[in-house]
């Protein structure tokens, strides 16, 4: 299909009041003022409503306490809302978690997403029979189902092969190809986006860069997983943000766009940053300084 400008109008931002759905919220908000969205959380622990506190009162802003899985209520929301864009965040995230617990990452990434294409599809193609002009479901999916590069192996592209080596990858793996499906069967109008790690406001505690923040603050050792020279490309959030709204806007319907920081570095590196923007934010003494204070897991 040829690339079609398309203008978003009702917009349902599923794990909206996670750290990366929050911040696109906000985005949104600032960019699309006439868009009317619903955000639709189940509020699990990845989920916060103080994530979207400082929006909770604008006039075209509603909250859904409820779950992605639950066709009837998913539905429901797209006929009372008349929603014509589908912006999916929800998704079970955690690697570690995954691999104590690969349940419930199977059931919210791949059942969730299903069950959203399913609404979406009876709703837009059945129902109203929109066709990529009058409707868009974008799908947030992560660079992890690409699988590891070595150090002599050049970067991820759009055409590299899927190798996903967690739970949380295969999961998530599995819902791309879900929505790749539902786009090559059924013609439903869907972009898709891989992103880095990325880094920026309301993000979850127990990443890495906020565990940073918050032992240099209570002047404990920071724990790094291994050896720390695990390398991420690291992506600004609001960066996120406004790639995501490109590719809605302006972005080929079927096609799949990577989305990075072009910010790559190790973890002690990601230390070492933060631990020097601390101590230039709050100057201590050389023997307290929040630089040299890690400790390897």
């Amino acid at each position: 299909m040829s690339l079609i400008h398309y203008s978003p109008n009702n917009i349902l931002i599923t794990g909206g009041a996670g750290f990366i759905g929050a911040n696109f919220i906000r985005h949104l908000l600032a960019q699309v003022p006439n868009g009317k969205i619903v955000n639709l959380d189940l509020l699990t622990y990845a989920g916060s409503l103080k994530n979207v506190e400082n929006v909770a009162a604008e006039e075209n802003y509603t909250f859904i306490q409820g779950d992605i899985c639950d066709s009837a209520a998913v539905s429901a929301i797209l006929r009372r809302y008349q929603i014509d864009t589908i912006v999916h965040f929800a998704a079970e995230s955690h690697v570690d978690r995954s691999i104590s617990g690969p349940g419930p990452f199977i059931h919210t990434n791949a059942v969730g997403t299903f069950t959203l294409l399913e609404a979406a599809r009876h709703y837009w193609l059945t129902e109203k029979r929109w066709d990529a002009t009058q409707c868009r479901f974008h799908h947030i999916s992560t660079d992890e189902v690409y699988g590891t590069l070595q150090l002599s192996d050049p970067p991820f592209t759009e055409e590299t092969r899927y190798a996903p080596n967690s739970p949380y990858s295969a999961s998530k793996a599995s819902s791309d190809h879900l929505v790749r499906a539902y786009f090559h069967t059924y013609a439903l109008p869907v972009t898709m986006s891989h992103c880095s790690n990325n880094y920026g406001p309301y993000q979850h505690a127990e990443k890495l860069i906020p565990t940073i923040i918050r032992a240099c603050y209570r002047g404990q050792p920071i724990p790094v997983y291994g050896d720390g020279t695990n390398i991420r490309d690291w992506l600004y959030v609001e960066d996120h943000c406004s790639g995501i709204l490109a590719i809605l806007q302006r972005g080929k319907v079927g096609e799949t766009y990577n989305i990075g920081g072009n910010n790559e570095m190790n973890n002690l590196a990601v230390v070492e940053h933060v631990c020097c923007a601390m101590d230039s934010a709050y100057p201590r003494p050389q023997s307290y300084s929040f630089c040299c204070r890690s400790s390897r897991a």
